[in-house]
């Protein structure tokens, strides 16, 4: 009997699903939306702080307000994620998606995938519209969920004896029992991971780094907003898993 050969590309449907959708929005955008139509559909969809703040008005025209009233205060706390600035970082953000949401969704399964993908979204908008309070700046991009992702990630694929990353068989991680937060955060691998993590987002806040922050690009508060909920939040999205029965012998 012939063994199955593994796949050389194992990317689960959710996250090609996500990566098609977002392919193509920014289709549409590109190709069959004039100027015009494209900024009208940053302003409804992108999420901009200066929506909640009614010191803001005073800067607008007279009579001005934002497209989609109301319902778009609360739907644009996910529909940001939709939309990207240009190809360069739809494809920077669907790279790291597959590389360490494809981990995430075998473990996690498609439903509780897609929770974390809307919570790490959200999560990213509220820091961003906690410490940019009245910015009129569109926020554009799915880098807060990917972000989740990878803070999720941290919990099972860089941690333990066998991590998925830095040696070992890997693969056994994707359903292992994840360590607990404060043990995992002690990992040396994990460590150096969120040093360099932090890092390089701290270069984006202060400026020295611009990559894919321009116009319209999103913040690198959002960045940590969406790490910090999947790295905070993992317990809530990760299956129940019942450890193995011990070794008897007799």
């Amino acid at each position: 009997m012939q063994s199955r050969q593994p796949r050389a590309f194992n990317i689960p449907s959710v996250v090609l699903g996500i990566a098609g959708i977002l392919i193509a929005v920014h289709a549409v955008r590109t190709f069959l939306f004039d100027r015009a139509q494209d900024f009208e559909t940053i302003l409804l969809f992108a999420f901009m702080p200066a929506r909640y703040t009614e010191s803001v008005a005073s800067k607008l025209p007279a009579g001005y307000e934002f497209p989609g009233g109301i319902a778009a205060d609360f739907w644009t706390f996910l529909t940001y994620g939709a939309l990207h600035a240009d190809w360069t970082h739809l494809l920077v953000n669907l790279a790291w998606m597959v590389a360490f949401g494809s981990a995430v969704a075998q473990r996690f399964g498609a439903r509780r995938f897609l929770a974390l993908t809307a919570a790490a979204t959200v999560g990213g908008a509220l820091l961003h519209l906690a410490t940019r309070w009245g910015d009129l700046s569109p926020v554009i991009g799915a880098s807060a969920a990917v972000s989740g992702y990878m803070g999720a990630a941290v919990r099972f694929a860089l941690a333990g004896p066998d991590p998925m990353i830095g040696g070992g068989r890997g693969n056994d991680r994707v359903h292992a029992i994840a360590s607990p937060l404060f043990e995992a955060i002690r990992d040396r691998r994990v460590m150096a991971f969120l040093a360099v993590w932090f890092g390089i987002n701290l270069l984006f806040g202060i400026g020295v780094v611009s990559f894919g922050a321009g116009e319209g690009g999103i913040a690198w508060e959002a960045h940590i907003g969406g790490f910090l909920v999947g790295l905070l939040g993992f317990g809530l999205f990760d299956p129940p898993r019942v450890p193995p029965d011990p070794v008897v012998w007799h």
